[in-house]
């Protein structure tokens, strides 16, 4: 690949960051930390690499982007709010500039952070997805329903675990009503609530852009956590380093999984992926029922890429370093996705002006 200027932006936004030295992973630090090696790997490859911060004021990245003039925006972008949906709209924005931008296009992003309405897509392209699967807006809509226990109530807007704890699996009609009053009193948002799936869990990587390559399955294993604590991947475990959840849940990359059930969770996990609009790189979360079968929990647009952990753990298990994995999510940005019009709607870039043409044509009237 040729040398380009790379635009890595990542929200700046303090007011929601954890704060460091909380044993938080998800802390402003952590991430800025991230940033850098990131910066400093696509450095490497012989890129020019601008960091830019954004803290809200799209106005002003909209300047800046029009005086650094990158190649590429390699988004890095996450909503720190609760409820917030920004991100979506942040790659929005980059496109409508007319800059290509890395991983998943706006609608991916904002069915992958609507969690019940990626579902409920999934669920009619006829993917299987957890039973008793409902959006919960009210703590009265929980008699409006027949629930097989036990069930799993999150967030209904959130990623990262976030909303997730040990109090998250319920047994009975009066926890169901009390960790869902619970939700949406805290996080400003519907509960989502679901059958609680008793099989193993995977993380399916998913890497590419027309032409998608699914990465080593990781497992994530849950057997050394003590009894009184859920075998969920919840927030103490992904982020907070002085849990319990977070020193006794672990992942295996490569999972042992025999050959068929690879292929269908590798095919379900592809599926589930093209069908919310993923393009260059994703992660599916699948866990099977109590027959075996896979069911998908999360589609996850635009993982954390962070060197040595998640994507980039199973990258180098199928032999991707981390600088040819940065290579191979900018290369997607460049093929696609399909149908995405190059037709700017601010820009002062040179280039991305409509050509006149010299010949005049009628204007076709509809019949």
């Amino acid at each position: 690949m040729r040398k380009l200027r790379v635009a890595v932006v990542y929200n700046s936004y303090e007011d929601a960051q954890a704060e460091v030295g909380s044993g938080d992973n998800s802390s402003l630090y952590h991430l800025r930390l991230m940033i850098r090696r990131m910066a400093r790997t696509l450095r490497n490859l012989g890129h020019e690499v601008i960091i830019v911060h954004l803290s809200g004021d799209l106005s002003s990245l909209q300047r800046k982007l029009n005086r650094l003039r990158p190649h590429v925006v390699f988004n890095q972008y996450d909503d720190v709010v609760h409820g917030a949906l920004y991100e979506m709209r942040f790659a929005a924005f980059i496109r409508m500039l007319g800059y290509p931008i890395t991983g998943s296009p706006a609608l991916g992003l904002g069915l992958s952070r609507d969690k019940y309405m990626a579902l409920s897509l999934l669920r009619g392209a006829g993917i299987a997805i957890p039973s008793n699967t409902a959006l919960i807006e009210r703590v009265s809509e929980v008699d409006h329903h027949k629930w097989y226990f036990p069930l799993i109530v999150h967030p209904g807007q959130e990623h990262a675990g976030i909303g997730l704890g040990r109090n998250s699996v319920v047994y009975t009609k009066k926890a169901l009503r009390e960790i869902t009053r619970e939700v949406i009193k805290s996080f400003k948002q519907p509960a989502l609530v679901q059958g609680f799936l008793p099989g193993r869990e995977f993380n399916v990587g998913i890497l590419g852009g027309r032409k998608l390559r699914v990465l080593p399955l990781a497992e994530v294993d849950y057997s050394r956590l003590p009894a009184g604590i859920p075998p969920i991947m919840s927030y103490a475990a992904k982020w907070v380093e002085t849990s319990v959840e977070y020193k006794r849940t672990r992942v295996i990359c490569p999972a042992k999984v025999e050959s068929r059930l690879a292929a269908l969770i590798s095919n379900t996990a592809i599926k589930a992926f093209r069908t919310v609009g993923g393009w260059g790189y994703g992660r599916v979360d699948i866990r099977l029922d109590g027959d075996g079968q896979p069911r998908v929990l999360e589609v996850n647009c635009n993982p954390c890429l962070d060197k040595g952990i998640g994507l980039a753990r199973s990258a180098e298990r199928a032999g991707i370093r981390y600088p040819e994995l940065l290579q191979i999510v900018i290369q997607a940005a460049f093929e696609g996705p399909p149908y995405d019009m190059q037709l700017p709607i601010f820009t002062s870039k040179p280039g991305l002006r409509k050509k006149r043409s010299s010949r005049s044509h009628p204007v076709k009237r509809p019949v």
